[in-house]
């Protein structure tokens, strides 16, 4: 627990010893290295003549060699290179200042402003709440988007995830979720993405006015596997810090995707084997265990989406399947809707919401599943219904259905700047009194 009389939480079992060692091979990225009997973890420096020093990791051990893999490129390491031993264990610092910050998987400042003042240190990679600890998820949360307000209605502390292919609009449907969201702070972990979007996420999706409420933590395609799995780390420990503060706090990581494959690199740089169509057991672990951090605790709440980058628009690759078990709900952004464009892409039919029935009224959930009825007629004739064929008097509901399908479409589309003013559940249940 983060509380104001701890300002140096956990520092002391974390302080750095004299422990030294030297490089003996290189293969790949992974550094082995003699006479270094470092912890699982532990953060090194490889010290190189001349330059500044390399961070790096200690990622595993070979009989009596450790393995070390570097946060930075290996330019000047050769045999003999010293390494030493910073700290025992990862940590970061965190305070209020962070709020409207942009930093990355190091946890420093890169939007060329002051560093904060952060007066607490704390452990990356913490023990999510007990079980038994947790209060249950009973509270509304307005995501700010309507198709999944009022038809996949979230509670405060529900873990959900986007499952979408590559451009159907994840990053535009998570820019609304900051924007028009009632959480009181944004994390949001850009982890493996383009140099080129990192920009245009936080000018064009996210905006300056969500900004100053949100933690930005960046790590882009380019830089060192483990980096892009310790922003993760990072963006969870920030979202956990603003929870223990009593705050409610939405997480939004993009993508689970690129988190696995930077893990499974690391996972293959310690000799690891891939059991599972290519990925190593890390991989599950790491997720599970990363997911399970989110959620409610006994001071606050964490909301988390986490967008996970299927292929070939199948939402059961080894990584949908392993996340979708996971979580506590799932949406999926359909390309045949996005080709349309039908925005936000969300194929209301293919997602859910496992916690919908106990956050909503008995008038609401019999609203919202009539309307989902009234979806898949429309969609099951819709080859009909184009092509002229469609005869009315055959089916009454179906004729009710297409009588109030431009007023559905107009619900279920939205705009990224068209704030949620109108009460999405009073729409619901508006728009189903029109199909009785």
């Amino acid at each position: 627990m983060f509380t104001a009389t701890h300002p140096l939480h956990r520092l002391r079992s974390v302080m750095p010893t004299r422990l030294t060692g030297r490089v003996v091979s290189i293969s790949g990225t992974t550094l082995t290295v003699a006479g270094f009997p470092a912890p699982f973890g532990a953060v090194v420096h490889v010290e190189r003549d001349g330059q500044s020093p390399i961070p790096g990791e200690v990622i595993g051990f070979d009989q009596q060699h450790t393995l070390v893999y570097p946060l930075d490129t290996l330019t000047g390491v050769r045999t003999g290179t010293r390494v030493r031993l910073v700290r025992t264990q990862r940590t970061m610092a965190v305070g209020e200042e962070l709020l409207g910050r942009v930093i990355n998987g190091h946890a420093q400042a890169i939007d060329s402003r002051d560093a904060p003042t952060l007066p607490y240190r704390v452990l990356l990679d913490a023990t999510p709440p007990s079980a038994l600890e947790r209060p249950p998820v009973d509270r509304y949360w307005r995501t700010g988007i309507r198709a999944i307000d009022g038809l996949l209605t979230c509670g405060e502390g529900q873990r959900i995830g986007i499952f979408a292919g590559s451009g159907v609009g994840k990053s535009v449907t998570l820019g609304m979720m900051a924007q028009q969201s009632s959480a009181d702070i944004n994390v949001i972990a850009l982890i493996g993405e383009r140099g080129r979007e990192v920009n245009h996420f936080l000018t064009t999706q996210l905006g300056a006015e969500a900004l100053r409420r949100s933690v930005v933590i960046v790590s882009t395609s380019d830089e060192p596997a483990l980096l892009r799995v310790g922003a993760a780390l990072v963006a969870t420990t920030v979202a956990e810090y603003f929870r223990d503060q009593g705050k409610h706090v939405l997480l939004l990581m993009d993508s689970l995707t690129r988190l696995a494959n930077a893990q499974r690199e690391v996972g293959m740089a310690r000799g690891e084997l891939a059991t599972t169509r290519g990925y190593p057991p890390s991989v599950f672990a790491t997720l599970s265990r990363l997911i399970e951090r989110g959620g409610t605790s006994a001071n606050g709440t964490i909301s988390a989406v986490y967008t996970v980058l299927v292929e070939n628009d199948d939402i059961h690759d080894p990584i949908g399947d392993a996340v979708m078990g996971y979580l506590d709900g799932h949406i999926v952004l359909s390309r045949h809707l996005a080709d349309r464009g039908h925005y936000p892409a969300i194929d209301v039919l293919a997602s859910k919401s496992r916690l919908m029935n106990e956050l909503v009224t008995a008038q609401h959930r019999v609203a919202a599943q009539r309307l989902r009825q009234a979806i898949a007629l429309l969609r099951d004739n819709d080859d009909l219904i184009a092509l002229g064929a469609y005869r009315r008097g055959a089916d009454s509901r179906l004729d009710r259905a297409v009588d109030l399908r431009d007023e559905l479409m107009r619900f279920l589309q939205q705009t990224n700047d068209l704030s949620c003013a109108i009460d999405s559940l009073q729409q619901v249940i508006h728009l189903a009194s029109l199909l009785e």
